[in-house]
């Protein structure tokens, strides 16, 4: 499964999600590209796109993309912050589906 980090969540923590293929968006050269034309590109190459705007659900309509959205809620974006998350995130990532929208909490 690939994952695609989200331009705000920390790139370190892509060590931490241990057995599956995670690039970020710069990493790929979607720097400038806004969310809706993101996920487009995502949906061609990932499984799931992992971040931490808590609005993209609001702003995109997101079951109409063939990747899984995963949000991280956090007190901020930080890895120290995120770290706790992890756990969760991979218990959940097997049983992601395309068009669904997954939140994750401390």
């Amino acid at each position: 499964m690939k994952i695609l980090l989200g331009e705000c969540v920390d790139r370190r923590l892509e060590k931490d999600i241990v057995g599956y293929e995670v690039k970020t968006v710069p990493q790929m050269g979607w720097a400038t590209i806004k969310n809706g034309e993101l996920l487009a590109f995502a949906e061609k190459e990932f499984e799931v796109s992992l971040t931490v705007d808590r609005n993209r659900s609001f702003q995109q309509n997101l079951p109409r993309f063939d990747l899984a959205v995963i949000v991280l809620r956090a007190p901020s974006n930080r890895l120290q912050d995120l770290r706790p998350l992890v756990p969760k995130l991979l218990e959940l990532l097997p049983n992601a589906k395309p068009g669904e929208v997954l939140w994750i909490s401390g």
